[in-house]
Formats: structure tokens, sequence, C-alpha cells
């Protein structure tokens, strides 16, 4: 058989569909769920330090480190097991724990992580969730348990996957400072479902924190934002005005205002791209879920509706009209510089006019100059053709008078056609 030359990256990219799979899990357990993000410019920060802040964490345990290049990395830490992935602009720890403990969502459990570990993390928290899975009992003790765990006007629960599984959470910070989800599996639920069920709500909570930094970016450039649809407002109207008078002043200011908001672009287009991508994965993975309503409460769908979407709503609604205003700076400053053009157009043909008729003034002017100038050289001509000739007139017996008048016309013509033909000869 002949031999075909595989792309240098087909093996790599075939190997990324099955790069991150899902935990396996037996209940009872418990999973501690941790998300880091360096505070600004994320995406383009230095990897290799989630990297080395890993390897830290690792050899605090003894534990093998992950080939060279990789994104994600799941082994033995101690009694515990951990999960460690690498996102654009994140990372997560994911350490799974058995038995349920002594108490429920048990701040010591996050002791795992050591305390100067967490103090030199290359970021900081986005998020981090305790997360309970515990076999379904009754309906009455699940509901006890989650009525005692979390704040009832926020709770979302639902049962997922064809009733694979009950689970809970209000998305309320605890005085710890981490979310609660709970996962109460069906007896016949295998351990792969369990971990996808596990894994759906830890990017649930991921990617609906890092989409909310979406909404923080939009309140912080609210009032600038504000401020600038105000003055282009108000420019817009003095536009219409039939009182202005001052075109390049106000195309000067249009065009200052364009270079802001194609700044204030610029510096949001990153994160409202990646809050409607962020947006995306969190309504599709709560779609996966199945839900389905038990004892009339708020799914996890509902909950991310009322409380999730009019976020991405202002968030999507800011982005339109910063898109909005910068048309509109962009056709006011286009139409403010055709009327520009238009009023240097008419000033340059009023100009030209002007040149017109000085030109014709000086033509005149010079057409009255050289008749005087013919009457000049005419005049000293006549004076030395009367000297030149006056032996001749003497000869003749005329008078000095009569030899005058007699070389005058003459004199006039030739200096006539001699000024004439050097004028043509000019122009």
């Amino acid at each position: 058989m002949t031999a075909i030359s595989d792309h240098p990256l087909r093996y790599a990219l075939a190997n990324e569909l099955h790069a991150r799979p899902f935990p396996m899990l037996t209940a009872p357990c418990r999973a501690l769920f941790l998300a880091i993000k360096k505070q600004k410019d994320a995406a383009s920060r230095d990897k290799s330090q989630d990297r080395e802040h890993l390897l830290a964490l690792l050899d605090r345990y003894g534990a093998p480190h992950p080939q060279p290049g990789a994104t994600h990395w799941s082994g033995q830490i101690g009694k515990h097991i951990l999960k460690w992935e690498q996102h654009t602009e994140f990372m997560t720890f994911t350490v799974f724990l058995e038995g349920l403990g002594e108490r429920a969502f048990d701040p010591a459990d996050f002791d795992v992580f050591p305390e100067g570990w967490l103090n030199d993390v290359p970021g900081v928290r986005v998020t981090s969730a305790m997360v309970r899975i515990e076999p379904q009992g009754t309906p009455e003790e699940m509901q006890r348990k989650c009525d005692d765990w979390f704040v009832a006007e926020s709770m979302a629960i639902s049962t997922v996957l064809d009733d694979a599984a009950t689970i809970a959470g209000d998305f309320r910070i605890d005085p710890a400072g981490h979310m609660r989800f709970v996962i109460f599996p069906a007896e016949h639920t295998g351990e792969r479902r369990i971990g996808r069920i596990l894994q759906r709500l830890c990017e649930i909570e991921t990617y609906k924190s890092m989409s909310m930094l979406g909404l923080a970016r939009v309140r912080a450039m609210s009032d600038q934002l504000g401020e600038v649809d105000s003055r282009l407002t108000r420019l817009m109207s003095d536009m219409s005005s039939a009182t202005h008078d001052k075109p390049e002043e106000t195309l000067h200011s249009l065009l200052t205002i364009s270079a802001e908001l194609e700044s204030l672009q610029t510096q949001a287009a990153f994160r409202f791209g990646a809050t409607g991508a962020y947006e995306a994965i969190v309504n599709q993975r709560i779609e996966v879920l199945r839900e389905a309503r038990v004892w009339g409460r708020q799914t996890f769908a509902e909950f991310m509706m009322r409380r999730y979407d009019p976020a991405m709503r202002t968030v999507k609604s800011t982005e339109r009209r910063l898109a909005t205003m910068s048309d509109r700076a962009i056709r006011a400053a286009q139409l403010l510089q055709t009327r520009v053009d238009v009023d240097r157009s008419a000033q340059n043909q009023a100009l030209l006019e002007s040149m017109d008729r000085r030109a014709d003034l000086q033509l005149r002017l010079q057409e009255t100059v050289e008749g005087l100038s013919v009457v000049a050289i005419s005049y000293y001509a006549v004076s030395l053709a009367t000297y030149l000739l006056a032996p001749v007139g003497k000869l003749v017996h005329l008078e000095k008078t009569e030899l005058t008048a007699l070389v005058t016309l003459p004199v006039v013509v030739i200096v006539y056609l001699m000024i004439r033909r050097i004028r043509n000869q000019v122009h």
C-alpha cells in the first residue's frame, strides 16, 4: 500500500477532541473548583506562569509533572485527584475528594490548596465553588437539605439528563468566598455521567462569571459613553441650525469624538466578543442538561433568564449603541466635510472671479499705460527726428515748426506699430 503523507497537525488536532475527558466520580464525594485569571490582558499573558504555578502545587505533593506545553493535566495529589486546565483567559483547578466530610460545604476542604500557594497565584480568583455529591434520598430529605444550604429566593433546582440526577445551587457567594452546588445522582447513574454533570456545573459557573466581566466593562465605560453621546447630539443639533457658521470647528470636534469612540471600541472589542462566546457556552451547557422542574422551583435556565440574560442584553445593547454612535459620528463628519468642501469651492469661485476682474483691470491699465507710452516715446522721437532733420529743413527752407509738424505723424505711427509688435511677441 502506498504511504500517504499526513498533515503535520493531523494527530495533534484529532487528539485535541479527546484532550479533556470528563472525570469519573462515585457518590458520595466532593469537588473543589477554582478559576484563576490575570487581572489585565489575560489573553496575552505569559502562560508559562500558569504552568509554573501548577508545578509548584504538584511539587508540594510530590506528584509527577505534565508534558512540556501541556494545557491540561490530571493526576493524584496526596489522597485526592487534581484536574488542571489552561484556557485563553484563565486556568482552572478541580480537586476531587472522597466521602462527604463531617460538615456540608466545609471551608476547611479548601486547605488542599496551601495558603502560601494561593497567595502566589499569577492572577485573581474569578470564581471558586464547592460541589457536594451525595446519593439521592427521599424528596423530602433532599428538599430539606437544599432549604438549609441555599437561599430560597435565588435557589435553582432541577432534575437533569432524564432523571439521572437532581442538581441545586443559588449562585451566591458563601461566607468563605465560595459558590455552593449539590448533585444528588440517582442510584442507576454511572460514574461517567456524574462526572459530566459536575463538569457542566463548573463550566456554567465559570463562563457565567467570565461573561459578567462584560457587564463590568459596560458599567465602567457608561459615564464616558454618555458624555460622548451628549456632545455628539449637541454637535449634530448645531449642524442643523440655520445660524451654524463654524463648520470647520464643528468638523474638528466631530473627528475628535470619532477618535474617542474608535478608542472605546478598540478597548472593548475583545471583551464584547468574549462575553458573547461565554454566554453561548453557558446557554449550551444548560441546554444539554435537559432540565425538568421539581418542587415547583425555578430551574437553572429560568434563573439565567431572570438574572443573567438581562445583564447580557445590557452588554449587547451597549455594544450596538457604541457602534451606532460611531457610525453617526462618521456620517456627520462626512456630511460636514462635504459642506466644508462646498463652502470652499464657493470661496474659490469667488476668488477666481475676483482675480478675473483684477486681471481685466490690469489689462486695461496696461493698455492705458501703453497708450501713454506711445505718446511719451513719440514725443522724444519727434524731438530727435527734428534735430536730426534740421539741416535738411534749412536746405529746403523749412522752419523748425513746419519740420516738426511733418515728422510727428510718421513718428507716432512708427512708435505705435513697434510697441504693438513687441506686445504681440510677448503674448
